[in-house]
């Protein structure tokens, strides 16, 4: 392609011959449950060069994981965010997460 062109979807077909998306298969269904029915996993990771701590899955509200994920932040002194129904912090405290989510009432999955 060269630059300045658009980038066009016209295969020869068009939407109006039966395709359509459907809502059932592309819809998730998130259920939110209380702090102490989640089994969380620690991970780490390296992100350009940089040490990252991940704790999830979370099965909470959107609203609910940012006041939990703000009271985390608050109370480590570290920056995180919440994607995905995943927590990052950023640097290698994993204990630090892991002990901070217990007092919340959170648990976690025992390691293998």
């Amino acid at each position: 392609m060269s630059k300045g062109t658009k980038f066009s979807l016209d295969f020869g077909s068009s939407w109006n011959d039966g395709w359509s998306l459907d809502s059932e298969t592309t819809s998730k269904i998130i259920v939110i449950e209380e702090p102490s029915k989640h089994a969380l996993v620690m991970q780490k990771e390296k992100r350009r060069g940089k040490v990252v701590s991940l704790v999830g899955p979370f099965s909470l509200s959107d609203e609910a994981a940012q006041k939990t994920l703000t009271i985390l932040k608050k109370r480590l002194a570290c920056g995180g965010t919440y994607k995905e129904g995943w927590m990052e912090f950023q640097g290698d405290i994993g204990p630090k997460v892991r002990e901070a989510l217990e007092s919340l009432t959170f648990r976690f999955k025992k390691p293998k």
